[in-house]
């Protein structure tokens, strides 16, 4: 059975990613690419869908127990798990190195005291559990083969096969250090390399030290933010530069539930916000090639403007369900692909332009393309920013003409506009004026509720959106406006849990609502710091501060955060690690640290 989200670490090497369980089970490894399938499914489903656990053995043959302790190697992605047994201590090292060539999960273990038994159990299902493979010996080695795919297996002990299982047992000592090496290739090409685990793991070290001396930002919650960097740079594909919103599939949003969806993608909006997040902290190189990779995605049809593309920039991303896995915790069902990406969100029109015009002014090297491709953008906002739409949140029922959509036009057109005052780029200057003028009057009258003194979700509704924090924030009205903290205010009365954290609008429980979904969800951490960063806007900075550490609390113990929060069951819920909360975990820090509001 898989382990709590909570309950994993995230290891990856910029092109995939592993979740490691604390019992030493790697359950989530999609080989080569983030997108792919997977070979362990076991998180979606049983050990017979694939897994791979290296740890203590028992007598009865188990190696389920916990470690004691668990951490990264200093600020990296190299997990050192440690358990204290009645024979000894062990320890077992988990990594990905960056590389060119085959993906290589290695694991390390290591004998700290005593005579310790161990036992690695390797279970490999292609296709996402689906297929057995042809598990033989080549030589010293051991290839699993289906189709396209092979993976190779070198290690230092003996392996034998039971119960379609790979199997090794060993007993270290201290000092004793014996690796496990697992890589990728394509079936018909040469075997991969034999692996120098030594030599990868000192080069894994030397490229996270390298890559964090870059930061900029050395303010108070450090740990937070460059423990929140480091996943932003791991969800990266270093390839092409684009960025997926997590390394998992149908991690549900309420345990149980139907909510779960496919987030191995590039959302334009995800990774928008994390293009403006690395920018403040130092990272100009993510930034350019992000930059690159949307320019390369949209291409010369920006009037088609995806909300999401294939981490290469594809644009077909058709949804299916894989009847065959029982879903996390029995959360079905499991999505492939997803059907959003072919929403109308005209929100993201204004994060692209907003994330565009913050390389500008950060002095990213001029692209005149890009250029070209913000005024593009503006060409088709002009014609179509009156039209209803699916929104931010990516509803699934009937488009709405949504608040928040209506002023991320404002946000393009406003941003557009500066970049013609600038001089880097030429556009009807007085026309886009009227236009900006144009939508906020619009949304100023038909996005706000005067009885109730907030803006709402969508114009005549009454519902609340969590989406509306962000008001202020671009600069769309001023912190101190009485309808911004009029907004403010109905959302925490509204949409806040018993301890603050912020839902992203009312769901319909068992009848679908304004999303088309039946069910329930957690409370979205996004939304949680963006109402922290709007109470130190408006001067609440002490409350602002105690609800960001009570953010960072939910944090697992190395630091890392699903897409939600279950009130209820006190859990995380979501796909995990997750980008759009990482992004305003580190953009909040900035903003209390700017502010002062931070404590000792």
């Amino acid at each position: 059975m898989a382990g709590r989200i909570e309950d994993y670490a995230l290891i990856g090497d910029m092109q995939t990613a592993a979740l490691v369980c604390r019992d030493g089970s790697v359950d989530w490894l999609c080989l080569p690419r983030f997108d792919s399938h997977a070979v362990f499914a076991g998180l979606l489903g049983t050990e017979e869908h694939g897994f791979w656990r290296v740890g203590p053995a028992d007598p009865d043959g188990a190696a389920a127990v916990p470690a004691d302790r668990r951490r990264y190697r200093g600020d990296s992605l190299i997990l050192e798990s440690e358990w204290d047994t009645p024979r000894g201590t062990v320890r077992v090292t988990d990594f990905m190195p960056p590389r060119d060539g085959a993906p290589q999960l290695i694991r390390v273990v290591e004998g700290i005291s005593g005579r310790v038994p161990m036992r690695s159990s390797l279970r490999m299902r292609f296709s996402y559990g689906r297929v057995v493979p042809w598990v033989h010996k080549v030589g010293e080695r051991t290839v699993a083969v289906a189709g396209p795919d092979s993976v190779w297996l070198d290690t230092d002990v003996e392996t034998h096969g039971k119960d379609l299982t790979t199997y090794s047992e060993f007993t270290v000592t201290p000092g004793d250090k014996v690796t496990f090496t697992l890589s990728w290739q394509p079936s018909h090409k040469e075997p991969p390399a034999l692996p120098d685990p030594e030599g990868s793991l000192e080069a894994t070290v030397d490229f996270w030290r390298e890559w964090v001396e870059h930061c900029t930002y050395h303010g108070p919650y450090r740990e937070a933010v460059i423990r929140s960097l480091i996943t932003l740079k791991a969800l990266t594909y270093a390839p092409t530069g684009g960025i997926v919103a997590a390394p998992t599939t149908s991690l549900p949003e309420e345990i149980g539930g139907v909510r779960n969806w496919d987030y191995r993608y590039t959302w334009l909006r995800d990774a928008a916000i994390t293009l403006s997040s690395m920018l403040r902290t130092g990272y100009r190189e993510e930034a350019r090639a992000w930059r690159d990779w949307l320019l390369r995605a949209v291409a010369g049809d920006p009037e088609n403007l995806q909300i999401m593309y294939g981490i290469a920039g594809e644009r077909e991303l058709g949804e299916a369900e894989l009847d065959w896995l029982p879903g996390y915790e029995n959360s079905g069902p499991v999505r492939v692909g997803n059907g959003a990406a072919n929403q109308l969100q005209l929100d993201v029109y204004g994060e692209v332009t907003e994330a565009l015009h913050l390389a500008h002014m950060t002095g990213l090297s001029r692209n005149d393309y890009a250029s070209l491709l913000q005024i593009k953008l503006i060409n088709y906002l002009e014609k179509n920013w009156d039209q209803p739409d699916e929104g931010i949140w990516e509803v699934r029922g009937p488009r709405r003409h949504f608040t928040h959509s209506k002023v991320m036009a404002w946000v393009a057109v406003d941003r557009t506009i500066k970049l013609i005052e600038s001089g880097d780029a030429d556009g009807p200057l007085e026309r886009w004026r009227e236009l900006r003028e144009e939508i906020h009057r619009d949304v100023c009258e038909k996005g706000y509720d005067k009885e109730r003194n907030t803006f709402t979700q969508s114009y005549g509704s009454q519902e609340l959106d969590a989406s509306l924090l962000l008001i202020p924030q671009m600069g769309f009205l001023p912190p101190d406006d009485k309808r911004v903290i009029g907004t403010i205010e109905a959302i925490q009365r509204e949409l806040s849990t018993e301890d603050g954290f912020v839902l992203r609008y009312p769901t319909a429980g068992e009848e679908a609502g304004v999303d088309g979904l039946e069910g329930d969800e957690g409370a979205f951490l996004a939304c949680s710091f963006w109402l922290a960063d709007d109470l130190a806007m408006i001067g609440r900075v002490d409350e602002a501060r105690k609800l960001f550490e009570r953010l960072l609390s939910l944090r697992n113990d190395l630091g890392l955060l699903a897409e939600e929060w279950d009130p209820r069951l006190q859990r995380q819920v979501g796909n995990f690690p997750q980008a759009f909360s990482h992004v305003p975990l580190i953009d909040t820090a900035l903003r209390l640290t700017a502010s002062g509001a931070y404590g000792g």
